[in-house]
This record gives C-alpha cells, sequence and structure tokens, in this order.
C-alpha cells in the first residue's frame, strides 16, 4: 500500500517533538505502530492511537552532536548528541542508510531490538514516498540504535538445518531472568548455543533466507511465547524488520545482515522461549479478521506482530501467529 496521504508525516512530526523512550525508560512504540496502522490500511486510526498513547510519551532529550562516533556507540547517556548528529546529516537517506547500517547491525540487539526495528518502519515509508518528516523518522531511529547499541556476536551458519527445525532447537538458558543485555550476555557460556546457530544451512538466497527465519520465529512464537509473550514478539519483528530494509541495502551487505538477523532471533528464543511448547490457536476467521481484532485490541506489541504475520501469510505461516499475536500479547 501506498503511503501517501498526510497522517503517517503527521503523526511523525507530533512524535519528533518527543524523545524515543517513554517516561520510565521503556521503548517508544509510537513510530513504528502508526507505520503499522498506515500499512495495514488503517491510517484513520492513526492520530486516534496516537492521541491515546501521548500522555506516556517522554520529552526529546537535547544534545551538542557527536565527534567521535566511535567513542559514544552505545553510551545511552549520550542519545540527545545522537538525535542531534542525525538531525544535522542531510546526506540522501539511500547513503545515510548504506554508511550506518553496517556500522550498527552487529548490535542489531540495541534496546531489545527496537533500533532495528523503528529503522526497518522507517525505510518502508520512505520507500513508499519520500517526505521531510520519514527522512527525519529514518534519522531518529538510527540515533536510537546507535546510543543503545547492544552486540550480539555473528554466528556463520555452516550446516544443513532449515530456519524451520534450528530455531525450535537452540538451547535455552538455564535461567531466564533479568533484563535483555543480561540475558544475552549469559548465552556464551551457554552449551551448544553456538553450534546451534552454526547448525543452519549457509545462505545462498539473502531474500529467501530471511523470509525462512520470520517464518520460523512466527510459527515458534505461536507455540512457545507464554512464558514472556511481549519479549519473544521481538525475535519476528527483528527479522522481519531486516526483511524490510534489504531491498534498500547495497547486495554487499546482505548476507552479514541476514546472518545476523538469524542469530539474533535465535538469542532472543534462548532467551525468552518456554521451554514445553503448547499448541497454537487455531485462527477462528480470515486474515482481515486478525487484523481487525489487532487494530480494536491498540496494543504496540499486537499491533506489530500481527502486521508481520500478515506479510508472511502468503508463506503459509501468518495467519495462526496473528491469532496468537491477539491472545498472547495483551497486557494487563
Amino acid at each position: 500500500m501506498q503511503l501517501t496521504s498526510g497522517s503517517l508525516d503527521e503523526a511523525y512530526e507530533r512524535l519528533h517533538r518527543t524523545g524515543p523512550e517513554l517516561v520510565g525508560g521503556l521503548t517508544n512504540h509510537g513510530p513504528m505502530v502508526v507505520e503499522c496502522l498506515s500499512h495495514l490500511g488503517h491510517e484513520r486510526m492513526v492520530h486516534r492511537w496516537l492521541d491515546g498513547y501521548a500522555g506516556e510519551l517522554d520529552d526529546l532529550p537535547r544534545g551538542r552532536g557527536i565527534t567521535s562516533w566511535q567513542e559514544a556507540l552505545g553510551d545511552s547517556r549520550r542519545l540527545g548528541d545522537w538525535l542531534e548528529h542525525f538531525a544535522r546529516d542531510d546526506r540522501p537517506w539511500q547513503e545515510l542508510l548504506a554508511l550506518w547500517w553496517p556500522r550498527l547491525a552487529p548490535g542489531m540487539a540495541a534496546a531489545a531490538t527496537h533500533g532495528v526495528i523503528r529503522t526497518g518502519h522507517a525505510v518502508r515509508a520512505l520507500r513508499a514516498a519520500e517526505a521531510a518528516p520519514r527522512r527525519a523518522e529514518l534519522g531518529q531511529a538510527l540515533a536510537y540504535w546507535a546510543a543503545l547499541w547492544h552486540p550480539v556476536p555473528r554466528i556463520r551458519p555452516v550446516g544443513q538445518r532449515s530456519a524451520r527445525d534450528a530455531l525450535p532447537s537452540v538451547p535455552l538458558l538455564d535461567v531466564q531472568l533479568g533484563r535483555a543485555g543480561e540475558r544475552l550476555a549469559r548465552l556464551a557460556t551457554t552449551t551448544g548455543w553456538a553450534e546451534s546457530v552454526a547448525a543452519l544451512r549457509p545462505v545462498d538466497d539473502p531474500v529467501g533466507a530471511l523470509d525462512a527465519v520470520v517464518d520460523a520465529a512466527l510459527r515458534t512464537y505461536g507455540g512457545r511465547a507464554a512464558g514472556n509473550p511481549v519479549m519473544l514478539v521481538h525475535a519476528v519483528t527483528a527479522p522481519a524488520a531486516v526483511a524490510l530494509v534489504l531491498p534498500s541495502l547495497p547486495p554487499a551487505l546482505h548476507l552479514a545482515s541476514v546472518e545476523t538477523a538469524w542469530t539474533t532471533a535465535a538469542a532472543l528464543v534462548a532467551a525468552y522461549a518456554v521451554r514445553k511448547p503448547r499448541p497454537a490457536r487455531t485462527p477462528a476467521g480470515s486474515v482481515e479478521d486478525a487484523v481487525e481484532q489487532a487494530v480494536h485490541h491498540g496494543d504496540a506489541h499486537v499491533l506489530k506482530l500481527t502486521e508481520v504475520a500478515v506479510r508472511a501469510n502468503d508463506r503459509r505461516a501468518g495467519l495462526q501467529a496473528a491469532a496468537a499475536a491477539v491472545g498472547l500479547v495483551p497486557l494487563a
């Protein structure tokens, strides 16, 4: 769907007067959700949804810019500086993306993967229609990613397994406690972790391989998200965001992008999936029904996961995961 009306751009302008995080330090999901609503054909809901969300938004942090990006990378105290840095950069968005993607992609786990997810939605909006608010949104997404950059080691696939078989087989953390960064740090000492990730067959078709990772994550979510349904959403939405960006990246960056997305999805499954799968919910209606349920529900994670499930529906993974999203993600 072409995002050509003004509602999305107006929503971006509203959101850019606030910060990338909510009061209390959680991620501001507003920019991602308004793009999802627009893409799903519910642009009329954008401002209504944002009106209900606005009370949670924090002030826009101020900064003075970056002199050494290497020293500032991953320093959350310099979020305002990163925002100012990207606000000053006026190069074409494709050039900006090509420059910063290889710098930031090794830290795909930043802010529980919200940096890459927000970037993916911004890139899709720009491909649909170039406009100043969308270009500003890409800058803010990259700034948030840079400030909260957190590395996950890239493990090269050398095995024979499909993503569908390999993802449910990754060993889980013995103790699934702590914040995302704390959990992911323990993977290095988890027996069999690196071997399970390397068991994926090598990537020869980046687009197809990334689709397979997203589909595997959707299936895994449907049966193993009950322990922490919100966090496990990101095992789906992070590689799905990379899929949104891949067409706009130089081909030389495709292989590393897919391998990092695979490792990140596997890391989140290891950190948050339940040990004993339970049957996924059987969808009771059409894809359109699932979308209507998600829009009516209004939760950011429900909407984002459902949007990915709709994209994947032609790959026979989507509707079941959309039903699981509406059933599992709602917050008390």
